[in-house]
């Protein structure tokens, strides 16, 4: 780390992504957006000195090269891909940094390359040695948790679990007090079923596997409701009900934060002794290096990992 990082206020990583996509584009939209600054935070970009270029001033720059063309991503620059992310966890797990921002990746091209994790997510918690990591979708409207992600919703049922429903509650809930400032958090649970089931009649899965998690959180002074129809759970004053809502599938939660904040939400990983945001989007291949990259949610990414770093007092 640069020596002007550990002066001060630790500075805010951001990655640089997929040098072919978006990523690197609204990484230096956001830093150009705060001026460099995020309340107390230094802004530092991490990836390729050509890529950030224009912003060296700024820049921690990894060993491996990239060699990138918009909207033509190549495995062969996924060593400078995973380097940044490399860089900036250490950073953040050695204190030299207060969190991390990551732009958004391209699997199947690090995939290409050898890279053995599904994702950002998978990734991160191997490199800060995290036993679970949770994907938060959040914005000022609303934060939900998927309990599964990517998977076929055939699938669905035999991976939920009252283990499962447990842990991500937990992790929520610890989560919404460390990092959010919520003394007092409250959790809505959905049910997985039309109706969260009607007693039995359209599943057993809430009777038999979510309220039963749900007891167990509750036996641990969290608060928590549940299990719920997700069909109302959405609404203005549902929203007034609670701090966050976790749900069974993947569709299930981000079809309503999607729908609310399309360009303004912001992916974090809960569950990481650090503090990681992405934005909510992908590398937009088919836009990248045309100016038309909207740098929204990467500029709201920013602002709420200063926010939850100062949370944490970092």
């Amino acid at each position: 780390m640069p020596s002007s990082a550990k002066s001060g206020a630790r500075p805010i990583l951001i990655t640089m992504g997929e040098p072919s996509g978006i990523g690197p584009e609204v990484a230096l939209a956001a830093f150009d957006h705060f001026g460099g600054k995020v309340g107390d935070h230094p802004l530092k970009l991490v990836g390729d000195a050509d890529i950030f270029a224009s912003h060296r001033h700024a820049l921690i720059p990894t060993n491996s090269k990239a060699a990138a063309a918009p909207q033509k991503p190549d495995a062969r620059n996924a060593a400078a891909v995973t380097e940044a992310i490399e860089i900036a966890v250490s950073a953040c797990l050695k204190g030299e940094a207060a969190a991390l921002v990551t732009a958004p990746i391209h699997k199947a091209v690090l995939n290409a390359a050898g890279f053995a994790f599904p994702g950002h997510t998978e990734f991160l918690a191997h490199l800060t040695g995290a036993p679970r990591a949770v994907m938060m979708l959040a914005s000022e409207k609303l934060r939900v948790v998927p309990l599964t992600i990517h998977m076929p919703v055939a699938e669905v049922p035999a991976a939920i679990s009252k283990q499962a429903v447990f842990d991500a509650g937990e992790i929520i809930l610890t989560a919404l007090r460390r990092d959010f400032g919520i003394l007092n958090p409250r959790l809505a649970v959905a049910g997985l079923n039309p109706h969260a089931g009607e007693e039995g009649v359209l599943g057993s899965e809430e009777e038999t596997i979510i309220a039963p998690a749900i007891a167990a959180l509750k036996a641990r002074g969290f608060g928590v409701r549940g299990p719920l129809s997700a069909d109302t759970l959405f609404h203005e004053e549902a929203r007034k009900t609670y701090d966050a809502a976790l749900c069974m599938y993947h569709d299930q939660a981000l079809i309503p934060i999607k729908t609310l904040s399309f360009w303004d939400g912001v992916n974090v990983t809960l569950g990481l002794p650090i503090v990681r945001t992405s934005p909510d989007h992908g590398t937009a291949l088919d836009i990248a290096g045309q100016g038309k990259a909207d740098p929204r949610s990467m500029i709201a990414a920013v602002k709420m990992a200063a926010d939850m770093a100062d949370a944490r007092g970092r």
